[in-house]
């Protein structure tokens, strides 16, 4: 998160602070309603877990003014620490919640229809109509989007509209889709902050120049002439490194830094543009076969009540490799 103000962001409704402080919020409650499950098996890890994840959000910013900048990433970074520590130790489960039987879900299910898709698609309807069209809109002298983070603050106001709407369909309250959402984010788990997590290791990558020492490392094992080599080199690095990343995205600059540009585009002339387009999607066959993409393979999994929380990923495995194979000769065959 970003933890000093813009004044783009002052001069906002929906500021990327305040969009801080509302997840912030929403996470504390969650906190709370842990505590006070007392049948929960490890409540107290848990809401731990979820209590320095949220308190980020919450006194980011104001801690630089009470402990200063430098002692703010400090605190941050140990959070992160004994938040690993939780998860990796298995500290975070689920609790109880008050569901309704099996004839309820089906009795509703057929009463709504597929009235319950419509908040689901809403939501990315109206952040591209916010995001294209509504992302200059002015009230007074404010904003009403963070002209710094405009996509972000339409998703935030295309979620509230869309929870408006399914009140409105289900005829439900508030706190009762803060209840669900707590049920929701436990099924998930510590997979609901890798992406940000994630984002942030990748950041660290790229600071430490670890396109260079891939660089450096490559000329130990293969010689610069063999493009073929290289080639598959770069596209499995790709999926490889996507897999640990969680994220295509993050992997990219440094996979790119390391053997794309030296060795494909300088040293054998390669088109940038097709070379990076067929990489990023040896990436994307990466992302199909790990558990660290936690949006892609372990949330639907979640969502679904899967017994086997990797079975996305095992289907998905054939079809990831044999792109992955494909990509090598497109890339190999194309970009020369």
């Amino acid at each position: 998160m970003n933890l000093m103000n813009t004044s783009d962001a002052q001069s906002s409704l929906l500021s990327i602070d305040n969009i801080y402080l509302l997840i912030g919020f929403i996470v504390m409650f969650l906190v709370v309603k842990t505590l006070q499950d007392k049948a929960h098996p490890k409540r107290l890890t848990t809401a731990l877990f979820w209590f320095l994840f949220g308190s980020v959000f919450i006194f980011g910013d104001a801690s630089i003014a009470l402990i200063g900048e430098r002692n703010t990433y400090l605190w941050i970074g140990i959070n992160v620490v004994i938040i690993a520590l939780l998860a990796g130790m298995n500290m975070v489960s689920m609790g109880n919640y008050d569901m309704p039987c099996e004839r309820a879900k089906t009795e509703d299910a057929n009463r709504f229809g597929n009235k319950l898709f419509v908040p689901a698609v809403l939501i990315p309807i109206v952040t591209v109509i916010c995001t294209i069209i509504l992302s200059e809109i002015q009230l007074g002298d404010f904003y009403l989007f963070d002209q710094e983070h405009v996509t972000l603050s339409a998703l935030t106001l295309a979620c509230t509209i869309a929870l408006l709407v399914s009140w409105k369909i289900t005829k439900g309250s508030p706190l009762q889709a803060l209840s669900e959402s707590r049920r929701l984010v436990d099924s998930i788990g510590w997979a609901a902050i890798l992406p940000q997590m994630l984002a942030m290791l990748g950041g660290v990558f790229i600071v430490a120049n670890t396109g260079t020492a891939i660089q450096d490392l490559v000329t130990l094992f293969i010689s610069p002439d063999n493009r073929f080599m290289l080639v598959v080199l770069y596209c499995v690095g790709m999926a490889l490194f996507t897999m640990i990343m969680g994220n295509a995205f993050a992997a990219f600059p440094v996979m790119t830094a390391g053997i794309a540009l030296p060795f494909l585009i300088q040293g054998h002339g390669a088109d940038p543009a097709p070379l990076v387009a067929i990489g990023m999607y040896s990436g994307y066959c990466g992302t199909l076969m790990t558990p660290m993409a936690a949006n892609f393979n372990i949330v639907p999994a979640a969502l679904l009540d899967l017994k086997d929380k990797y079975q996305v990923i095992k289907v998905q495995i054939p079809t990831a490799i044999t792109l992955l194979v494909i990509n090598i000769f497109l890339m190999y065959g194309v970009v020369f």
